[in-house]
């Protein structure tokens, strides 16, 4: 048989490529490992339940309160039972705004409701917007009561829109139990039954007047 000839070293050669080949791979596989590992001891232990799907995340927009909190769209009237706003007034100050509306529909005048019952959720969302629009809580507290302290919260005050309404009011509105409040207010009414006898009693200047206020 023909003798084949082999260089020296040849067979050695390749059978320590393959090996050390497969070292290196299983060495980086072991520190990768061990780095993965040394993360994990030094990451901080999330919690497991603490989200909830329906619960709003943090920064993210509160969703806009509608009719069902006391919002009013526009054209409702003291007779729209349909409006919370309205239908959740106190029984006797609707009876008596009803009433009044009607004598003074007589001398063309309509009671328009800008605002009436509010949800506490409603307030509190109003009573921000007033001290950003004008930059104070003192100075928003002159216009905006506190969920707390609001009468429009329990149902006993209404504001009524458009002017020849709150001219009426100022006329006739203590015949039936219907007054002005506050000064700086005058679309906002609430029940005293006394001033049919003896008259709407002094108005205050403003919210911040009010000892209910003061809570």
């Amino acid at each position: 048989m023909p003798r084949t000839s082999r260089l020296p070293g040849t067979s050695c050669r390749r059978t320590v490529r393959p090996l050390l080949f497969a070292g290196l791979v299983v060495a980086v596989a072991a520190m990768t490992a061990a780095l993965g590992y040394q993360a994990l001891r030094s990451s901080p232990t999330l919690p497991t339940a603490s989200f909830s799907a329906t619960a709003p995340l943090r920064g993210e927009p509160r969703e806009p309160l509608g009719e069902a909190d006391g919002a009013v769209p526009d054209g409702v009237t003291v007779f729209d039972d349909a409006i919370p706003a309205v239908a959740k007034l106190d029984p006797d100050l609707l009876r008596a705004l009803r009433q009044a509306a009607t004598d003074a529909s007589d001398d063309g005048a309509e009671f328009y409701v800008s605002s009436g019952w509010r949800s506490p959720e409603y307030q509190d969302q109003l009573l921000r917007e007033a001290v950003a629009e004008y930059g104070s809580e003192d100075e928003a507290a002159r216009w905006v009561a506190t969920a707390t302290t609001s009468p429009h919260v329990a149902g006993d005050a209404v504001d009524i829109g458009h002017s020849e309404a709150t001219e009426w009011l100022s006329r006739h509105g203590a015949e039936h139990g219907l007054c002005q409040i506050y000064r700086n207010e005058p679309w906002h009414y609430e029940l005293r039954t006394e001033a049919i006898e003896h008259g709407c009693p002094r108005m205050y200047a403003d919210p911040t007047q009010d000892p209910r206020m003061q809570q």
